[in-house]
C-alpha cells in the first residue's frame, strides 16, 4: 500500500508543478523536477496558510480554528496563483521573451511574499511587539487626557477649581479668606494705628498732668496750679480724640465683620452650583477617557503592532538586522518557484520540453486534419444535396409536361383517317424523396456537430 501511495503522491506533486501526465509518461526522467516544483509550491502555499490565520488572529481577533480556515483558503488562492505564474512560462530559447514574461510574474511574486512574510515577521517578534504595545498605548492614553484638558468644552474647569477652593476656604472661615476684603480690612488696620497713637498720647499727656499734680516735673511745684490745669485739659481733649478713634475702629470692624458674613453666605450659595458643574465637567472627562481608554486597548490589530516592530527597529539595530533577514527569507521561498522556472527557461530544452512541444505540434496537426476532413465531408453532403434537388426538379418537369400533351390530345378532335392507338404512360422517373431527406439530416447533423476537442495537458 505504501508503495502504490508514493506514486500518486509524487504524481499530484509533479501535476502541481506543472507537468502534463501524458507527456510525463515519455519523459519519465522530468519528474523529480516537477515533483520538486510541485513541493515548493505546496510550501509557500503552507507558509500562505500560517500568515493569513496569523493575520485574521491579530487583526480581528478571531477564533484560531476559524482564522485557520480563513488561512486554508487564501493558501489555496496563493497556490493557484503560484501555479498559474509557472505554467505560464513555457521553455523558450528567446532571452528576451524569458526575461519579459519573467519580469511581471517575479514582480507579482514579491508582492505576494512582502504579503506573505509581514504577519509571520510580526508573530515571531511578537513578545517585543506586546511590549512596546502597552507603552504605545500608555503614550495614547496620556496624550488624549492632556488633550482632554486644552478641549474647549472643559477650558473653564481651572478657574471653576479655583472657585470652588476658595469658596470653601471662605465658608471654613467665616469670610475672613475673601482677598475682596482687604481694602475694608486696610481701613480697620488704619483706625486701630489711630487708636493705638491717640491712646499712647493719651497716656504721655495724663502722666504729665499727674507729674504736674505731683510736682515731679514740669514747673516743680505740687498741686492744682496752672500747670497742671491746662496740663489735664489737653488729657481731657485726648481723651475725646481717643474716644472718637475707638468709634472709628468700632465702625471699621463692623464693617469688615458684616462684609465677612456677606462674603461666606455668598460663597456658601454658590458653592454647591459649582460644585455640581465640576462634577458634571469632571463626569465628562472620565466618560470620554474611559471610552478612549477602551478603544486603546483593543485597538492592538496589524497597523499598531506594524508601528511597534518600526519602532523597536529605530531603537535596536540587531532587531531591525534579523527583521529585514527574516522578510527577506519569507520572500525568497514565496518567488522561488518563479526563479527556479526563469532558470530552467534559460537552459537547453530537455526531453520533456521537446516532447511537449512535438505533442502540441501533433495536437495541431491532428485538429487541422480533422478539420479539413469535416470541411470535405460537408463539401460532398452538399454537392449531394444539389444532385438530389435538381433530380427532384426534373422530375417534376416531366411531370407537367406530361399533363400537358394529356391536355392537348384531349382538346383537339379526332381524325378519321387515323387509328387511335394508346400511348404507352411515360416511364415514371426515381424517386428522389428518400436521398434529399437522407442527405438534409446529413447536412444537418455536420451543421450542429460540436468541434473536437483534444484534451489540454494539465
Amino acid at each position: 500500500m505504501a508503495r502504490r501511495r508514493r506514486p500518486r503522491f509524487g504524481d499530484g506533486l509533479a501535476s502541481l508543478g506543472g507537468a502534463r501526465p501524458d507527456v510525463l509518461q515519455l519523459a519519465p526522467g522530468a519528474r523529480p523536477r516537477f515533483v520538486a516544483m510541485g513541493g515548493v509550491l505546496l510550501s509557500t502555499g503552507g507558509l500562505a496558510v500560517l500568515s493569513a490565520a496569523f493575520a485574521v488572529h491579530m487583526a480581528l481577533g478571531v477564533w484560531w480554528p476559524l482564522a485557520l480556515l480563513a488561512g486554508l483558503g487564501w493558501g489555496f488562492v496563493v497556490v493557484n496563483l503560484d501555479r498559474m505564474l509557472v505554467v505560464g512560462m513555457a521553455h523558450d530559447a528567446s532571452l528576451k521573451r524569458n526575461l519579459l514574461l519573467a519580469v511581471p510574474r517575479i514582480g507579482l511574486a514579491l508582492v505576494l511574499g512582502v504579503v506573505i512574510a509581514t504577519p509571520l515577521t510580526l508573530q515571531v517578534f511578537s513578545k517585543e511587539i506586546d511590549t512596546e504595545v502597552v507603552t504605545m498605548q500608555a503614550e495614547a492614553a496620556d496624550s488624549y487626557r492632556a488633550s482632554l484638558e486644552t478641549d474647549e468644552r472643559f477650558a473653564g474647569l481651572p478657574e471653576l477649581r479655583s472657585r470652588i477652593d476658595a469658596a470653601e476656604a471662605s465658608v471654613a472661615s467665616g469670610g475672613r479668606s475673601d482677598a475682596g476684603l482687604d481694602a475694608l480690612r486696610d481701613q480697620a488696620a488704619a483706625a486701630q494705628a489711630e487708636l493705638d497713637d491717640a491712646e499712647k498720647t493719651s497716656r504721655k499727656l495724663d502722666a504729665k498732668a499727674q507729674c504736674e499734680l505731683d510736682g515731679t516735673c514740669g514747673t516743680g511745684d505740687a498741686g492744682t496750679g496752672e500747670a497742671y490745669v491746662q496740663a489735664r485739659a489737653r488729657a481731657t481733649t485726648q481723651e475725646d480724640v481717643v474716644a472718637s478713634a475707638r468709634a472709628e475702629l468700632d465702625d471699621a470692624t463692623a464693617a469688615v465683620t458684616a462684609a465677612e458674613k456677606r462674603s461666606a453666605d455668598l460663597a456658601g450659595s454658590s458653592l454647591s452650583t459649582d460644585r455640581a458643574e465640576l462634577t458634571r465637567l469632571e463626569a465628562e472627562q472620565d466618560r470620554l477617557q474611559a471610552a478612549f481608554d477602551t478603544e486603546n486597548e483593543g485597538s492592538g490589530g496589524l497597523l499598531l503592532r506594524l508601528e511597534a516592530l518600526d519602532r523597536l527597529g529605530d531603537r535596536n539595530g540587531t532587531l531591525a538586522a534579523a527583521q529585514f533577514m527574516l522578510s527577506l527569507l519569507f520572500m525568497c521561498v514565496e518567488i522561488l518557484p518563479v526563479l527556479m522556472k526563469l532558470l530552467l527557461n534559460f537552459g537547453p530544452p530537455s526531453a520533456y520540453d521537446r516532447l511537449a512541444a512535438l505533442r502540441d505540434a501533433g495536437d495541431v496537426d491532428i485538429e487541422e486534419l480533422q478539420q479539413d476532413s469535416r470541411r470535405e465531408v460537408a463539401q460532398a453532403k452538399e454537392e449531394l444535396l444539389v444532385l438530389a434537388e435538381k433530380e427532384r426538379l426534373e422530375r417534376q418537369k416531366e411531370a407537367i409536361l406530361a399533363r400537358r400533351r394529356a391536355a392537348f390530345a384531349e382538346a383537339a378532335p379526332p381524325s378519321p383517317n387515323v387509328v387511335m392507338t394508346a400511348e404507352p404512360a411515360p416511364r415514371a422517373i426515381f424517386d428522389t424523396g428518400p436521398i434529399v431527406d437522407l442527405a438534409r439530416s446529413a447536412v444537418r447533423s455536420v451543421r450542429r456537430r460540436p468541434p473536437e476537442r483534444v484534451p489540454e495537458a494539465v
